[in-house]
């Protein structure tokens, strides 16, 4: 079994005051035609300020939010420090510049520089009729458009 993959970037994240906007490499914006109508797309991006032998070790979360277990396994998390710290994020278009190779949307939850390493469109047949999560989750904005206006300050433990 190969344990060695290679990841190409295919562009970063720029974070401005009014959106943040996803910057596709000039040898992959051919990846954007037809790309346009689709009102949500899902990132990929590379969880890069987490990248280190430490935190990729790491399969035990410490008390990320206030109302969970004490500690919680790696992958009961959505939580950056993973043995492979990739991330993904459904984000709204707001618009494309496909020849500046830019998508506009009003959030994404990395960090300013972060590395993209895939784009795909969403659709609605992803969505789940029945989604469940566990009791102390069940607070959480059961809709995308809802996070990023959702109060996390009230749900992260900065004490950790």
């Amino acid at each position: 079994m190969n344990n060695q993959y290679q990841i190409e970037t295919i562009g970063y994240v720029e974070a401005t005051k009014l959106e943040f906007l996803i910057h596709v490499f000039d040898q992959y914006r051919s990846g954007l035609k037809n790309i346009q109508g689709f009102s949500h797309l899902q990132v990929v991006w590379w969880a890069h300020l987490m990248d280190d032998k430490e935190y990729r070790n790491k399969t035990i979360i410490k008390k990320l939010f206030k109302n969970v277990p004490d500690e919680m396994g790696v992958f009961a998390t959505r939580a950056p420090t993973r043995p492979n710290p990739i991330m993904i994020s459904t984000v709204k278009v707001k618009k494309i510049d496909f020849e500046k190779g830019i998508i506009h949307t009003p959030f994404i939850d990395a960090e300013q520089k972060t590395p993209i390493i895939d784009i795909k469109p969403y659709f609605p047949m992803e969505r789940v009729k029945n989604c469940e999560v566990p009791e102390f989750f069940k607070n959480w904005p059961k809709w995308s458009e809802d996070a990023a206006t959702y109060d996390w300050k009230k749900e992260i433990n900065f004490k950790t």
